[in-house]
């Protein structure tokens, strides 16, 4: 196979021409560190740490960022048994204002829909109570 003929430095390579992936030591591709590219160039970026190792050590874990367990269980028991959910709630609230863990949505919706479900169930309740009393009171009539 014959090889495509040399370059000038100032042209860009020929798409027909397989690319060129080392460069000779001592020259780096591109501009050097804190110069502006070219028009055309690829910007360099600065040095990466070798592959397996960790960056450089950070401020740790950010407040808001793991969610409070009693949150998490009081949107579960929203659905399950709701009053056990008001109690988780409010519990939650308290403990994410103390702490700065994260999960204030979740206890919020957790209280929100629990007090939604409570108040269907008292309603419901309240409506098979009167239900029964009418239907006990409508069958002494034939006596």
């Amino acid at each position: 196979m014959s090889q495509p003929p040399p370059r000038e430095p100032d042209q860009p390579p020929s798409p027909y021409e397989p690319p060129s992936y080392g460069q000779p030591y001592g020259q780096q591709p591109g501009p050097q560190y804190g110069q502006q590219p070219q028009w055309g160039q690829q910007p360099s970026y600065g040095p990466q740490p070798p592959y397996g190792q960790y960056g450089p050590p950070g401020e740790g874990p950010r407040p808001g960022g793991t969610p409070n367990v009693l949150a998490i269980l009081s949107l579960v028991f929203a659905f399950v048994f709701a009053p056990a959910g008001i109690v988780l709630g409010h519990l939650a609230k308290r403990q994410i204002r103390q702490t700065g863990e994260g999960g204030d949505q979740l206890a919020t919706w957790g209280l929100v829909l629990s007090y939604i479900f409570t108040a269907i169930g008292l309603l419901a309740c309240c409506g098979w109570i009167a239900v029964a009393y009418w239907a006990n009171s409508q069958g002494d009539t034939y006596s």
